[in-house]
């Protein structure tokens, strides 16, 4: 079976329960697969970076696998503003984030809301130079472990979605982006736009940052933030000390 999300934004859990960590989020008009259903929930993997986690059955509308497989093979189109909003047949808004997904829109058989949208859209691929340009739209965006949005956002929701509306793929967690791309072997061979990985004690990816010119990073650590990047790490003003260390640079596009 297969869904798209036809509401703002949506928690996906760990597990079947609203007490569960939530993971990520789901944006208005992303589709899914749904793997295994339960009374009140459905265990999906997204199609855009094939993330599994737990959703309430009651906050998708279902569509057919031909749908599924149109929606598979469109390009992607995202609103541009930082909040829009949707208009059904009836009137009825329903407001959308930046990177909601808009490519349903153009089908009538999916779009049977008949959900209208008057905003700013993106689509395709833009200059790598555009990447830092978008990721300011973001700026002091609150931190929220699994959010991917400018109201609550983690480090790779973050990276992710300022990429996906440039047009690239990313992965969902720090971890899992970290397999993507070319190492460099030095800050001095990045450019504005690479991405930078920081690890713990163990050795774990735990955090990413997107690099600027000069030096400076922007990443979500507490809130959307711009510091300064060093051989060692993020070196955060404030508190007069490196809160991250580097582990590795990756030129993505």
């Amino acid at each position: 079976m297969f869904a798209i999300c036809n509401l703002a934004i949506i928690p996906l859990r760990a597990e079947p329960s609203d007490r569960s960590e939530i993971v990520s989020q789901i944006l208005f008009g992303e589709h899914f697969e749904i793997l295994e259903q339960q009374k009140q929930w459905s265990k999906i993997k997204l199609h855009f970076d094939n993330y599994e986690g737990w959703v309430d059955s009651k906050q998708y509308q279902f569509i057919s696998e031909k749908n599924y497989k149109k929606l598979s093979n469109d390009g992607i189109i995202l609103n541009s503003d930082l909040v829009e909003y949707v208009t059904s047949a009836n009137n009825v808004l329903v407001p959308i984030t930046l990177g909601a997904s808009l490519s349903f829109l153009n089908h009538d058989d999916i779009n049977v809301n008949q959900f209208e949208f008057e905003g700013l859209r993106v689509s395709g691929i833009k200059p790598k130079k555009e990447i830092v340009k978008t990721s300011f739209m973001y700026l002091n965006a609150p931190y929220l472990w699994g959010g991917k949005t400018p109201f609550g956002i983690d480090c790779s929701g973050f990276t992710q979605m300022v990429y996906k509306l440039n047009g690239y793929i990313l992965l969902r967690d720090a971890s899992q982006q970290a397999s993507q791309g070319e190492a460099l072997s030095f800050i001095e061979e990045s450019e504005p736009g690479d991405l930078a990985f920081f690890d713990n004690e163990d050795g774990n990816i735990i955090h990413v940052g997107i690099i600027m010119e000069d030096n400076y990073i922007i990443h979500a650590s507490g809130k959307v933030r711009i510091d300064r990047l060093d051989h060692l790490g993020i070196y955060n003003a404030e508190q007069n000390r490196h809160t991250h260390r580097l582990r590795v640079i990756k030129k993505i596009v």
